[in-house]
């Protein structure tokens, strides 16, 4: 009889067995800290289906950015994906991916280089999903780099550091308030499924971890007013303590505008809410 997915998976080593037996210590030049506990990674997956109404990841695309051992790879083969295309740029790390392609055929495809010059849109038809514990080190530009894309997923399922984490859902006139949270909260619902502690991790991180999933809202924003309210939020935040009329006074007529959007000239950076950054940029 056909083994299912699911009963592939379970057919593999242990984390801990497959880590020993490739002598894979975290290499920290990478970001990489290891998640060994199977039961953590399925739950991961589940909340995410769960918050998503699905089922599993039948029919659906999935990728995932620094595998590494796999722990998470497993978790999201385990749940039937269409297809699982993991990007790494550590060897050791490819191997094991290659004794796992070995159980699972071609619902793993793998591509060793960098994710951030990795184009996931026109791989491969909707929907598409993104699921990872994203290397501590490109976890922002990354995640830039996936909102600018947005129409094309179907959800992030994203782990970051937790300082990074409130950065991103952080609210108006809040010190972690700034350019992330503005372009996450203009693109996405942002919902926290939730935090780890540093001890999960191999090796232990100094600090805790947060998993954020991201849902498109139905309104999408364009490339030009993403263009300009990253060009906006860069001058507001670049001199945070000034108040608009002086960080933002290299935009033409911006005092006009501030009138026009009955937005106080006085106010500073994180006074905005990100509304009101999209409501300049139409006005520039």
């Amino acid at each position: 009889m056909t083994k299912t997915l699911a009963e592939k998976i379970e057919m593999l080593p242990s984390l801990k067995v497959t880590v020993d037996a490739y002598g894979l210590m975290a290499k920290k030049a990478l970001g990489q800290n290891f998640l060994l506990d199977s039961n953590i990674t399925n739950k991961i997956i589940k909340l995410s289906l769960e918050k998503q109404n699905l089922k599993d990841y039948h029919g659906i695309y999935t990728y995932e950015v620094g595998p590494g051992p796999g722990g998470l790879t497993r978790a999201i083969l385990s749940q039937s994906p269409e297809k699982l295309t993991v990007v790494e740029m550590d060897e050791r790390c490819i191997n094991i991916m290659e004794d796992i392609k070995a159980k699972v055929g071609e619902k793993l495809e793998i591509i060793n280089g960098d994710a951030l010059q990795e184009d996931f849109t026109n791989k491969d038809k909707a929907p598409r999903h993104i699921i990872s514990n994203l290397p501590y080190n490109i976890s922002v530009p990354l995640l830039v780099k996936w909102l600018k894309d947005i129409k094309h997923f179907q959800s992030l399922t994203l782990m970051f550091q937790k300082e990074v984490a409130e950065r991103i859902m952080a609210k108006t006139e809040t010190k972690d308030y700034g350019r992330i949270s503005i372009l996450s909260q203009l693109s996405c619902k942002i919902e926290k499924l939730m935090d780890l502690n540093p001890n999960c991790f191999t090796p232990a991180p100094k600090i805790w971890s947060s998993v954020l999933l991201f849902t498109p809202l139905e309104r999408k924003l364009t490339q030009e007013q993403i263009s300009k309210i990253e060009r906006i939020s860069t001058l507001a935040f670049g001199q945070r303590r000034k108040m608009l009329r002086q960080s933002l006074k290299t935009i033409s007529n911006i005092e006009e505008i501030l009138e026009k959007l009955n937005i106080p000239s006085t106010l500073r950076a994180e006074n905005l809410t990100p509304k009101q950054y999209l409501e300049l940029a139409n006005n520039i």
